[in-house]
């Protein structure tokens, strides 16, 4: 068995000025590239969006990954602060834990309860402890991101419960109404600004100028709810038997890998899914169903090493969606350099043998993990 990761639908990321997506460490680029400025002090440079004190309140619902926020939950989070007014405040309840400030996206308030992580399912706590939190606030209108990773899901369930007047994947809003699409996309339904709001992706721009307070509350006590469902985990999975739109990790291989069983031992030594590019295919080094690309398969990987390939246009559309790429490369001008986050220039084999007897050598001294069919 093997403990190939699949996509994490939950997973955050930010994207760069240049279009990729990037790890978030908690800096920002700044006008000088040699400076890093903090999102802290990104924070304290804009100015507040209100300084009176707050007579109602909006508020703002979401899982993290990881201790970070997706694209998805700043955006609820940034509307619920675009809309308040100056004496309405923006609560934001984070689920799972967080390891970055949402006061920049307009929270005055946060509550991060880190007890109900994304990667557990346990909907009757999540909407206990959400429901503590509304009976405090008793927010006008309630933002939460509509996908179908946990947070729809909650968001529904508040709704049923409070039988409110709701809209569910809101692709626009503004102070007094919501649109929705309708009749199979052909037509936009308005209707007033309800109490929930579950947003469709890319609504709102959470790039805001203005922050709010930040004020980090206390989590609510887990009330003491019996589940009625019973989460069973994750079971380990070959890696043959999981689609290249779902793996998480992806060592893929181009024309400049020689040795196809270097390669898999690689990927095994890494928990990775197997890859390639046409080329590869083309040459019979690979079946078509690794192929990648525009006439292949599209990835969403966290992580993508590209070993030996030269990076032609129709191989980066099918990666585009790919958060970190790797490349091994012998031209430091091929095009997969431009699109890779790290590039390695040399021989694809040697480095190879070099990762694979570097990150064993790391296992046995306890440096990292053993695998779990090690």
């Amino acid at each position: 068995m093997s403990d190939v990761k699949r996509i994490n639908p939950r997973r955050p990321y930010r994207m760069s000025p240049t279009g990729l997506r990037r790890i978030v460490l908690g800096e920002i680029a700044s006008a000088d590239p040699h400076i890093g400025v903090t999102a802290h002090e990104t924070q304290q440079a804009k100015p507040l969006r209100t300084r009176e004190p707050a007579k109602r309140w909006h508020m703002a619902v979401a899982h993290s990954e990881r201790g970070r926020l997706d694209d998805h939950a700043r955006e609820a989070i940034a509307a619920a602060s675009i809309l308040a007014t100056p004496d309405t405040g923006v609560v934001a309840v984070i689920l799972g834990e967080l390891h970055e400030n949402a006061g920049e996206l307009g929270a005055d308030k946060i509550v991060v309860v880190p007890d109900l992580d994304a990667t557990r399912f346990q909907p009757q706590r999540e909407e206990a402890v959400v429901q503590v939190l509304l009976d405090e606030f008793v927010p006008a209108h309630v933002f939460m991101p509509d996908n179908l990773r946990g947070d729809g899901d909650l968001g529904r369930r508040l709704i049923a419960k409070d039988n409110a007047f709701a809209a569910t994947h809101v692709i626009e809003l503004d102070a007094r109404h919501v649109s929705v699409s309708w009749s199979g996309g052909a037509e936009i339904a308005k209707a007033p600004l309800p109490r929930f709001v579950l947003l469709a992706p890319g609504v709102v721009d959470a790039k805001l100028p203005f922050a709010g307070a930040g004020e980090l509350l206390p989590a609510p006590k887990l009330p003491g709810v019996t589940e009625a469902y019973r989460d069973l985990g994750l079971e380990p999975t070959e890696a043959a038997d999981i689609a290249l739109e779902e793996a998480d990790f992806i060592v893929s291989a181009g024309n400049g890998v020689e040795n196809v069983e270097t390669l898999g031992t690689l990927a095994r030594t890494l928990g990775a899914a197997i890859g390639a590019s046409r080329v590869a295919v083309d040459e019979g080094k690979f079946s078509r169903d690794k192929q990648i690309g525009a006439s292949g398969k599209s990835v969403n990987a966290t992580t993508y090493f590209a070993i030996g390939i030269s990076g032609a246009v129709q191989h980066l559309q099918g990666i585009k969606g790919c958060r970190h790429v790797i490349a091994i490369n012998r031209d430091g001008g091929a095009p997969i350099v431009k699109r890779a986050d790290l590039t390695v220039i040399g021989d694809a084999e040697e480095l190879m043998q070099a990762l694979i007897t570097r990150v064993s050598q790391a296992r046995n001294q306890g440096e990292v993990p053993r695998s779990k069919d090690e």
